[in-house]
């Protein structure tokens, strides 16, 4: 939890400075430019990998097998996406590493390790 209170206080002022210098550098059209192309972008990333996700859930439960990769994607989608809709350069970035396959790939296990460590020590409960 404080790292989650530490993270919304530094991310704020780092995409402020990294905006702000970018401004200077390049220009504020420019920066403007940027920012709304990522979030375009980002939407479009979004919705295509959020479909494809469906897609593939629903042909797992077509099986009868649970869709258990297809959660922790989605997860992903969605967090990956709201970065990239939010404006800020590291905020994109961030997105870009939740919302691209091969990547996720890399992110999901580590995903899935946090979740069991926080249900083996009882800090994170499963209704059925």
């Amino acid at each position: 939890m404080k790292l989650f209170i530490l993270f919304l206080i530094a991310m704020p002022a780092l995409e402020i400075t990294l905006l702000l210098l970018s401004g200077k550098t390049i220009g504020v059209g420019f920066t403007l430019l940027l920012i709304i192309a990522t979030g375009l972008i980002g939407a479009y990333l979004a919705k295509q990998q959020g479909l494809e996700t469906i897609r593939k859930a629903r042909e797992q439960m077509s099986r009868g097998q649970m869709p258990g990769n297809q959660v922790i994607d989605g997860i992903c989608i969605l967090i990956g996406g709201t970065f990239l809709l939010t404006p800020g350069f590291v905020s994109d970035i961030l997105g870009l590493l939740l919302l691209l396959p091969p990547t996720r790939a890399i992110i999901k296990p580590l995903i899935v390790k946090w979740i069991l460590n926080r249900m083996n020590k009882g800090k994170l409960t499963i209704i059925r």
